[in-house]
């Protein structure tokens, strides 16, 4: 250990690391006392509660890493308490690359940004476990139904909140948000709806066919 580390800080070796190497370790400093947290406070529950997407780091056991999008409702994302998180994995295609990434590394990074409202966005991080629906709804009672006929979640995933922390609006876009043609196609399995062989993955392969017709061309 460094001479100068303060075993109490936040933060990885790694970060500490480059923080004295580039002198930023007072304004770190700054950042972790006043705005790194261990739980949720209640602006952040708040703003939690009426996000309708997501974005999630996971990585294996060997630390090769996954990044993701998630989104649903607002509320999707259940705030459980001031420590403790849930969203519901539903059927998609298939590979499971975070769900299995989380069985061996049971590590997330959850990114929510506001590009409506507030420009701001919100760092969650903490350790995931999978949990049945039924545990789920036998824990918490209160949970959402989905709103589309006969779709249940496959699984739940429940993160217990070790960090949470600003993202500055200052880089953040305003956005609009518009109408989706159609509604939103929460669950679909319709190829065309979940946007067919957009990049032509499938066409290079050689296997374009019956899994990707009505396929999307890029515009």
């Amino acid at each position: 250990m460094h001479h100068d580390e303060r075993v109490d800080r936040p933060g990885s070796h790694g970060e500490h690391q480059i923080q004295r190497e580039l002198d930023t370790v007072a304004r770190a400093d700054r950042f972790y006392e006043e705005q790194v947290l261990d739980r949720l406070n209640a602006r952040m529950r708040e703003f939690v509660a009426r996000q309708e997407m997501f974005f999630l780091a996971t990585s294996d056991a060997r630390g090769e890493c996954d990044s993701t999008f998630r989104a649903g409702p607002p509320g999707f994302l259940q705030v459980l308490g001031e420590r403790s998180l849930a969203y519901p994995e539903y059927r998609g295609n298939g590979v499971m690359a975070s769900l299995g990434n989380i069985r061996e590394n049971p590590h997330v990074g959850i990114l929510m940004i506001d590009f409506l409202r507030e420009r701001i966005g919100l760092h969650v991080n903490g350790t995931a476990r999978l949990v049945s629906d039924d545990s789920m709804r036998t824990a918490y009672p209160g949970l959402p139904r989905d709103p589309v006929p006969g779709r249940r979640p496959q699984v739940w995933v429940e993160v217990e909140v070790e960090e949470a922390y600003i993202h500055c609006s200052k880089h953040i876009p305003r956005m609009t948000k518009l109408p989706t043609a159609g509604g939103r196609a929460w669950g679909t399995d319709d190829v065309r709806r979940k946007g067919g062989d957009y990049f032509g993955a499938a066409a290079e392969t050689g296997r374009a066919g019956s899994g990707t017709k009505g396929q999307v061309t890029p515009q």
